[in-house]
């Protein structure tokens, strides 16, 4: 099996900063991309950002500027930046990772941010 183990959330302040953290293991045979997609409370789970195994990136309009992906190939992991957290960010992120693009994703099990002093 393949997982997915993320980390890094929990109550933030508004206008603190969030690094997620997204490590894959198991018996995946390859990573050609991961991504963080969040579902906000009363909405549809909405992608964030996706980046490929060669570094390009697929920011959705409404975050572009706002947050940052990252990945390291050797350790399978995707990493997300935000700064300037807004209460608007809450959400349950999750997690994903493809073999290619056409072969169905695996997920993690969810990471609650919430933005709240």
């Amino acid at each position: 099996q393949v997982q997915l183990v993320e980390s890094g959330g929990g109550l933030v302040q508004p206008g603190g900063s969030l690094r997620l953290s997204c490590a894959a293991s198991g018996s995946i045979f390859s990573i050609y991309a991961m991504g963080w997609y969040r579902q906000a409370p009363g909405k549809q789970r909405e992608l964030v950002a996706a980046i490929s195994s060669c570094g390009s990136t697929n920011y959705a309009d409404s975050v572009k500027g706002l947050f940052t992906i990252s990945r390291d190939n050797a350790k399978n992991t995707v990493y997300l930046q935000r700064n300037s957290l807004k209460p608007e960010d809450t959400a349950v992120y999750y997690c994903d990772a493809r073999a290619s693009t056409i072969t169905p994703a695996h997920w993690g099990q969810g990471n609650q941010v919430t933005v709240s002093s």
